[in-house]
């Protein structure tokens, strides 16, 4: 497997090798330029978001400043809503669906590391080897339709959210959220049912 393969596996990975490199430079460049274009050049930031995102939809906002690792890894769909000092860590694909609005100081990690500190660290490791000096992994994220993602919440490796669900905000996601929930705290956790759902607990 290509290192390339290996990261949108879910498998250890050299996030130093020369592909992801030239991702980062790619998308460095575009959002130097993006972050500098002032609210009303709308058609200008689209033509940037086309060439960042994987894929973006209909009727997509992005507020800046907007930070995002690779670029490529995002995909979004219509009618979104992306406010202010988001960063989207998009090692593996960030999936965001149709009607979703994202507040202000989001954060979504895909990248992720060994939590014991031996398999954490690069066997071997020298400032020669063009590696990481730590092991590097990454699991996708996924929006459903219809979210609304509050302000400061954090999104951790591997979530999915269900659609029409309700992230409050400052809350740190560290499990999946079902759909039409209300999910608060940190760790996040389901507090009601929403859209004609009915609550069981």
């Amino acid at each position: 497997m290509t290192e390339l393969e290996k990261c949108m596996a879910g498998e250890l990975y050299n996030c130093h090798d020369e592909v992801f490199l030239g991702f980062k430079e790619k998308s460095r460049q575009l959002l130097s330029v993006y972050n500098g274009l002032p609210y009303s050049q709308k058609d200008q930031k689209r033509e940037i978001l086309l060439k960042l995102f994987g894929s973006v939809g209909r009727n997509v906002s992005v507020g800046t400043p907007f930070l995002c690792d690779y670029g490529g890894n995002i995909f979004i769909g219509n009618n979104v809503s992306i406010n202010m000092n988001c960063t989207f860590v998009d090692c593996n694909r960030i999936g965001i669906g149709n009607n979703v609005m994202i507040a202000s100081n989001v954060q979504i990690y895909t990248a992720a590391h060994p939590v014991e500190l031996e398999q954490r660290l690069t066997q071997d490791w020298t400032p020669e080897s063009g590696k990481h000096f730590c092991q590097t992994y990454a699991l996708p994220v996924t929006i459903g339709d219809g979210c609304w993602i509050g302000g400061g919440v954090i999104i951790l490796p591997g979530i999915k959210i269900g659609e029409g669900s309700v992230i409050g905000a400052g809350s740190v996601v560290t499990k999946n959220i079902p759909a039409n929930s209300v999910a608060v705290g940190n760790p996040c956790k389901v507090i009601r049912k929403i859209n004609g759902e009915d609550d069981h607990d």
